[in-house]
């Protein structure tokens, strides 16, 4: 067999190059390139591999969680069938991976990881940055990737390569498995050279299939539909990942079913579709909401089901409730003891539709649901409309870029109070147009994030919604979306301090404690009592301003559209600077979630929250 005399490195790159992925006939590469932060232990592997290799782009990141981020958003963008690799020296350079691993595996995202690790020949140890053990020669800090990859491997001998390299591929191309992936390299074996077999360098492309459910749970969920008098879709990411939007829009309208979307699912249905009930669960509309307490059968399309999403498992009512799952993962295909049709959502519905022919639900049912969808778009238009003094409110900021942006454009959040406003309020009028990351919930993804949807689809705005609770946390990739010219829109809100948490820990009876950004009182941090707090003397504007960004200072909502409007004429990443007003809430709409309080306290207020708690926790049920 003919032999490449190849570096450790030198071969994982050439390899990455020559991965192919196929859906439905259309080919594409799988990797798009290698983000990295170089340190001693991979700047003489991977980044001299890389040196090599010009054609296979590399990205300078400023923060390794923020380069994960990054890659799981260019993935998500892509449909997961395409993605970046990312790199790191070993010790901190690796570790700060970690949450962006977990990111990537939650949410059922493809990026491989290549951290640098401790010398495999031991001789030297401990070298820098070693975490030694009294127990194991075999262990370093990136053990810790394996709870949130869904593959992990350490490569202590450059020919374990040739096995570990297919394997990671496997795992990130499968539908249902697919998330981050961990190959940890020893700083001394990516510099080894070893004669590797060609083939191993050839292209080979991984089909993506489009696996088909049991006929028999076709039938019977066709029946289960038949029988049915308030089905409901509950459309997840699963219908984006399978490119199903269009035949789920066709299949809802054609049967008369109404659609609620989770996060990852929105934009499944496009503003303005008479069966589009938006956003469902905790943070859902009163639309969804109503119908899902009512709705006899379920139709999970692509959905795990999160607590947000059943609102704690209190949200579906009806006593006889059933559940029928369409799902690549056997494993959510199970859940609430539904019926499984495990398969892509795409043709399942395709098959589905066929089984049910004309059948449609009644007229009354279709009624019923299309009044409360046009109940709902009034409620948003009225939040939009509020002009809320004397600091303007999240929701009426929402309705600016949601109006004012681009039909095309993709918006992306993550954390705080903003994605709950977001899913009840955002009309997405493109499937791609709401991307939100909420399966982790990750301050600090927004910058990072809207930089690999942008590099992922250079045609489109990408408008950055940030508090500055997150903005806090992760904002120094600001600097590499400018460096590679990916222009980001960022509005960036502050309300001095933690509004999500300052709103729920109110609502616990705790007053807010600890979630203002103020100096102290008696050595203790302020709650949100009334009377006025020593905020703290930072000027995040000025912040954005130094890292090389546009930035336009707001104060009212007036002065927020005009910095929109101008912000189209900057060629570089723009920041539309803004307060908020931390009390004025968009409302919660007849859902709950489950936040267990303290069972006991001297707080009056606890006290009572504990009580309300007790009463909801009461309605929670098993789906059997």
């Amino acid at each position: 067999m003919p032999t490449v005399r190849r570096t450790m490195a030198q071969a994982v790159v050439e390899f990455l190059k020559h991965q192919y992925v196929e859906r439905d006939g259309v080919r594409q590469q799988f990797f798009a390139g290698c983000s990295g932060i170089f340190g001693h232990g991979n700047v003489s592997g991977i980044g001299q591999a890389l040196q090599e290799h010009p054609d296979f782009r590399y990205y300078q990141s400023r923060n390794e969680q923020a380069m994960v981020h990054t890659a799981a958003a260019y993935a998500k963008m892509k449909n997961r069938l395409q993605t970046l690799a990312c790199t790191t020296s070993i010790g901190p350079g690796a570790t700060n991976l970690i949450t962006g691993a977990a990111v990537a595996t939650i949410n059922r995202l493809p990026v491989l990881l290549l951290p640098g690790d401790i010398f495999a020949r031991r001789n030297v140890a401990p070298v820098l940055q070693q975490l030694e053990s009294e127990h194991s020669q075999d262990l370093s800090v990136n053990d810790c990737f394996r709870p949130v990859s869904r593959y992990w491997d350490r490569i202590n001998r450059a020919d374990q390569l040739i096995t570990a390299l297919p394997e990671a591929m496997r795992v990130l191309t499968s539908p249902a498995e697919t998330g981050a992936v961990t190959l940890a390299l020893p700083q001394d074996v990516q510099t080894e050279a070893f004669d590797y077999p060609a083939a191993l360098f050839a292209e080979r492309v991984w089909t993506i299939p489009r696996n088909r459910p049991d006929q028999g749970a076709l039938a019977q969920a066709a029946e289960w539909i038949r029988n049915s008098r308030c089905p409901l879709i509950i459309a997840g990411g699963g219908v984006h990942y399978s490119e199903a939007q269009d035949l789920l829009r066709l299949f809802a309208g054609n049967l008369g079913i109404p659609v609620c979307e989770t996060h990852a699912g929105k934009g499944s249905m496009l503003h303005g579709d008479a069966e589009n009930l938006g956003a469902v669960g905790v943070t859902g509309t009163f639309a969804a909401n109503r119908i899902a307490k009512a709705a006899d059968v379920i139709i999970g399309i692509g959905t795990r089901y999160s607590d947000f999403t059943t609102a704690s498992k209190t949200l579906f009512e009806q006593p006889d409730v059933r559940f029928i799952n369409i799902n690549v993962a056997e494993f959510d295909a199970f859940k609430h003891h539904a019926l499984p049709m495990v398969g892509d959502a795409k043709a399942a519905l395709e098959e589905l539709s066929a089984h049910l022919g004309d059948w449609s639900t009644s007229a009354d049912y279709q009624a019923e649901y299309r009044t409360l969808v046009e109940a709902w778009r009034q409620e948003v238009d009225r939040i939009y409309a509020i002009r809320h003094t004397p600091l303007p409110s999240q929701g009426e900021i929402i309705g600016i870029i949601n109006e004012m942006g681009s039909p095309d454009s993709v918006m992306v959040c993550a954390a705080g109070s903003l994605p709950g406003d977001l899913h009840k309020l955002w009309r997405a009028r493109n499937p791609k147009q709401y991307h939100m990351e909420y399966g982790y919930s990750t301050m600090g993804y927004e910058i990072a994030g809207g930089l690999g949807i942008r590099m992922a689809d250079p045609s489109r705005d990408v408008y950055v919604l940030v508090g500055d609770g997150s903005y806090l946390m992760l904002s120094t990739d600001l600097v590499t979306s400018i460096q590679e010219g990916c222009k980001l829109t960022i509005v960036l809100m502050d309300n001095h301090g933690f509004k999500s948490i300052g709103g729920l820990s109110r609502s616990l009876g705790q007053g807010g404690f600890g979630t203002r950004y103020a100096y102290p009182r008696d050595g203790l941090l302020p709650g949100d009592e009334a009377g006025s707090v020593a905020r703290l003397p930072v000027d995040l504007a000025a912040n954005a301003e130094s890292l090389g960004a546009h930035v336009f200072r707001c104060a009212t909502y007036d002065e927020v559209v005009r910095a929109f409007e101008a912000s189209r004429t900057i060629d570089h990443t723009t920041v539309i600077y803004v307060e908020t007003d931390r009390y004025e809430d968009v409302p919660g709409y007849e859902a709950w979630w489950d936040v267990p309080v303290a069972e006991v306290s001297t707080m009056a207020d606890v006290q009572s929250a504990r009580k309300a708690w007790e009463d909801m926790r009461g309605r929670e049920r098993h789906y059997l």
